[in-house]
């Protein structure tokens, strides 16, 4: 439609179109961190492998993927499948495979470097690839995965990082403009107290258990002689797999299913600094690629402009020669051109021979031998008077 009150009413009804269930971000990051070494901690890195494959699945490139594994269960003497890490019990899927590309490995996997990738406060000679480059529009994931207790996560069974360490990482990150909302998950033992100390606006928490209890995995492999998955986090990736680009479901629907039954914990969620409502808040706002569409408040008419030519392509500006013929001059041969002979000097108003006065084809020639002999005779003639 045109403009006027209509058309400025059609333009607000797709400007909430767009704007539903939308944080108004422009693009995703994720930082999947497992921290735990040792053959018998093998889920965690399948936990953060399944879900790093679900987000690059549903589009979120790998240069916006930070990957930290504490240890590389893939090349482990005592896998029985090198180069693999499965998760179902079939052992059908391969999460390493061919196109994974860790950032952090062994012993680079710890609580300083996990803090420095969520500031941007590293060394100069770390590359971008290593680099957490978010900014005002993004929206930002981070997943912890391993073993940890009453607001502290384990790294590399050597170190912690507490809830506090985290919260300050995020409050740093705020304050720069590093995130527009943030999701972070944290599947282990204790985890939603690992969010205590959150106190930063857009944040959304969400633990697989509570103070005082465990976290389990979901099911053993008898190949590889341990327990490949946690619990939420198969749940987590059950959802993810049913999850295409256009998904409406929510992280509020997501969170629900997560139930004691299921998990053999509490699991608890906190969303009180987002600013929307949870439900509000799509699975895909945070685990999948972002189209922005740009919606102008500016209407503009669809009816064709009015022309004096009949051709449906006569433009009102000077076009291109391609675009001025008309479409019969492509399809139909044009006839040889008739030579015509020059205008006579005599008649200077007389730009072009009609097609009437066109001269035949042989008179013009003989004009022409006719023109060239008097010129050579002239030549001779007075060549023999000077000598």
């Amino acid at each position: 439609g045109g403009g006027g009150e209509g058309g400025a009413g059609e333009v607000e009804i797709v400007s909430d179109f767009f704007r539903k269930g939308s944080s108004n971000h422009t693009n995703n990051w994720a930082v999947l961190v497992s921290t735990s070494r040792f053959w018998f901690n093998y889920r965690h890195s399948a936990n953060a492998l399944a879900v790093y494959r679900s987000m690059k699945r549903l589009g979120v490139p790998d240069s916006n993927i930070i990957l930290m594994l504490a240890d590389d269960h893939a090349c482990s003497p005592r896998n029985p499948y090198p180069a693999s890490v499965f998760h179902k019990r079939d052992m059908s899927e391969n999460l390493y495979g061919d196109m994974v590309e860790v950032d952090y490995r062994g012993y680079e996997v710890n609580s300083e470097n996990f803090m420095r990738v969520l500031t941007d406060r590293h060394p100069d000679a770390v590359p971008r690839s290593k680099r957490l480059l978010s900014n005002s529009k993004s929206n930002v994931l981070v997943y912890m995965t391993g073993h940890g207790g009453d607001e502290f996560l384990k790294f590399q069974d050597s170190e912690e990082i507490t809830s506090i360490d985290i919260a300050n990482s995020f409050q740093q990150m705020r304050e720069k403009n590093r995130f527009n909302e943030l999701l972070f998950i944290a599947d282990t033992c204790q985890a939603f107290t690992l969010a205590n100390k959150f106190d930063v606006d857009g944040v959304i928490a969400l633990g697989s258990s509570s103070l005082d209890e465990n976290s389990y995995s979901h099911h053993a492999s008898t190949d590889v002689g341990v327990s490949i998955m946690d619990r939420m986090s198969f749940f987590l990736l059950e959802y993810l797999e049913e999850t295409d680009v256009d998904s409406d479901t929510t992280l509020l629907e997501m969170f629900e299913s997560f139930t004691y039954r299921r998990l053999a914990s509490h699991a608890r969620w906190d969303a009180s600094r987002l600013g929307r409502p949870l439900e509000d808040v799509l699975l895909t706002d945070f685990f999948s690629s972002v189209s922005p569409v740009k919606v102008s408040r500016n209407s503009y008419s669809l009816s064709p402009t009015p022309s004096t030519s009949t051709s449906p392509l006569t433009t009102t500006k000077e076009s291109p020669p391609c675009l001025s013929a008309t479409p019969s001059s492509f399809l139909t041969p044009s006839p040889s051109p008739t030579l015509r002979a020059p205008s006579s000097p005599s008649s200077p108003s007389s730009s072009s021979l009609s097609e009437s006065e066109a001269v035949p084809e042989p008179e013009w020639m003989s004009r022409m031998l006719l023109t060239f002999f008097v010129v050579v005779g002239s030549v001779c003639v007075l060549g023999s008077r000077v000598f």
